[in-house]
């Protein structure tokens, strides 16, 4: 767990940084002049010389980065996307200059980085330990059960066993645990809803 955060920070790091070293010197990107001057990276103007260097150093970083989290997600598009954005970086710098290869990287990292971070999001998501308890309230007696919910089936009908009512799901949802229960439903827990379960 402390390794998936340590590379998706290393990422987003070097995404990050490659950003913020390129507005630290405006004299090579005019158009970040505003950014770095906002920041206060103005200061760092004297250092100009060497910021070529801290861009492509972060740059670096941010391409280990996303070969690390491919190997945490396997999704191929993210990494692709950062190797494109590494290359087109280092061939702006070493090959034939163009300051629009270099800010075409910088958002490719950036993208890359965000899109790494949705990614780890959904699969979280999935990886949540489902909740097979439920309480639910009949909205006639508001008298309370706890009920274990089924893995396998929706129920859709459900006998309060104080006034005997028949309750159904409310419009749109799509079991008797989703409209009266403290906790959804398994499938709904898991991201898919009960017809695709």
């Amino acid at each position: 767990m402390k390794a998936r955060r340590a590379l998706l920070a290393l990422d987003k790091l070097g995404a990050v940084g490659a950003f913020l070293a390129a507005a630290a010197a405006p004299c090579c990107f005019p158009l970040l002049a505003a950014v770095g001057a906002a920041l206060g990276l103005g200061a760092l103007q004297a250092w100009r010389g060497y910021m070529d260097y801290v861009i492509q150093g972060f740059v670096l970083v941010s391409g280990v980065g996303g070969v690390f989290a491919f190997r945490q997600h396997r999704q191929a598009w993210p990494l692709a996307v950062v190797l494109a954005s590494v290359g087109a970086i280092f061939f702006a710098f070493y090959i034939r200059y163009h300051v629009t290869l270099i800010y075409a990287g910088l958002a490719g990292l950036g993208a890359s980085a965000l899109w790494t971070f949705v990614i780890k999001r959904r699969v979280g998501a999935r990886c949540r330990p489902i909740t097979l308890q439920s309480t639910i309230t009949c909205p006639n007696c508001g008298h309370r059960t706890e009920e274990k919910m089924p893995t396998d089936a929706c129920r859709y009908f459900y006998e309060c066993q104080n006034c005997h009512v028949m309750l159904k799901p409310k419009p749109g949802d799509c079991c008797v645990f989703c409209s009266y229960g403290s906790v959804k439903c398994p499938p709904i827990q898991a991201g898919v809803s009960c017809c695709d379960a």
